[in-house]
């Protein structure tokens, strides 16, 4: 987490966050998320309290001496004070506010269960708002295959590459740019990933994948790259940033003329797993495994099905051709 964010933490809440990432073994970006968003409740609290006016700069209000007697006094009809505030005053979408409820609420636990500040957790009942469920943006198969053909660039091999690992693998954007060479097992046709909180996990490649990195290594080589072990390298032979294979998808997806689909780098992720489920027959459990889930819940927003295989189900209904019978 930025030392920036670490200076400006009142104790209690720096003890918590090390609590969220060595106990709870969240990775450094779940970690952040936390503290912005308890920070966000801290500086309610100052202004709820009068330390800061109503009108102060939101950006300047610094939350390091909030005394923890404004969270022994805060109550479950604050916290919904709260919630309505962060809705008309914020304006934070339900999938935000729902966010923020469950980090406030954990960060309550944590201070009655774990570090005994509080004596009581006012928060444990508090309900988190309800959060329409959207389904996954992906590509189709065939847009899927129009992406690959269409892909033309400096770095053509490279490039064609890491958007094969996406399709195929389901990977993070993190876990694309986090491969080393050493990674990559040709032997085994796999590749180790190492995904939220540094966990590991095994992926099989299938030929696509495996021709791809094989056709690119020759031009990876050829830079004779000795300060890094990065599988994908950036024009100036460092790992290859985040930013630049966005900017990679996002090129490649335009030039495909896909870039009115909604689809993004991370969308891609959502596309190989639907792909796997729909067109490779594979079990949730698997994919699972496949896509380093926690929770089989996570997984099973791939289930949908298309609006054509809604259509087909519909017309395959045994009443489907019943009509009044008009005497």
């Amino acid at each position: 987490m930025k030392q920036e964010y670490i200076d400006e933490c009142p104790n209690y809440l720096r003890e918590f966050l090390t609590y969220i990432k060595v106990i709870k073994d969240r990775g450094d970006r779940t970690e952040e998320a936390y503290f912005l968003d308890i920070r966000c409740f801290l500086r309610y609290l100052k202004i709820q309290h009068g330390d800061e006016p109503k009108d102060s700069e939101w950006e300047k209000i610094h939350v390091k001496n909030v005394p923890l007697e404004y969270l022994k006094s805060f109550t479950l009809m604050d916290a919904y004070n709260y919630m309505s505030w962060l809705k008309t005053e914020r304006g934070n979408e339900a999938v935000t506010r729902a966010r923020k409820t469950t980090a406030l609420k954990e960060f309550y636990s944590y201070l009655y269960n774990k570090s005994k500040l509080l004596s009581s957790d006012p928060l444990s009942e508090l309900e988190v708002p309800r959060v329409k469920k959207a389904l996954p943006k992906f590509l189709t198969l065939e847009e899927t295959q129009q992406l690959l053909r269409s892909i033309e660039t400096k770095h053509t091999e490279r490039d064609y590459c890491i958007i094969t690992l996406f399709v195929n693998c389901g990977m993070r954007l993190s876990e694309l740019v986090g491969l080393n060479i050493g990674d990559v097992s040709f032997e085994n046709n796999t590749l180790r990933l190492f995904g939220k909180g540094r966990k590991e996990r095994i992926v099989y490649m299938n030929d696509a994948c495996v021709n791809a990195i094989k056709d690119y290594l020759p031009y990876r080589n050829a830079l004779n790259v000795t300060t890094t072990d990065a599988l994908f390298l950036s024009a100036k032979k460092n790992r290859i940033s985040k930013r630049r294979v966005q900017e990679i998808v996002e090129n490649c997806l335009k030039a495909a003329g896909l870039q009115n689909t909604g689809v993004t780098t991370h969308k891609l992720r959502h596309t190989a797993a639907t792909l796997l489920y729909q067109h490779g027959g594979v079990d949730t459990l698997v994919l699972k495994d496949i896509l380093g889930h926690k929770s089989i819940a996570t997984t099973e927003i791939y289930t949908h099905l298309s609006s054509s295989e809604l259509e087909k189900a519909a017309k395959s209904s045994p009443l489907a051709d019943e009509k009044i019978d008009k005497k």
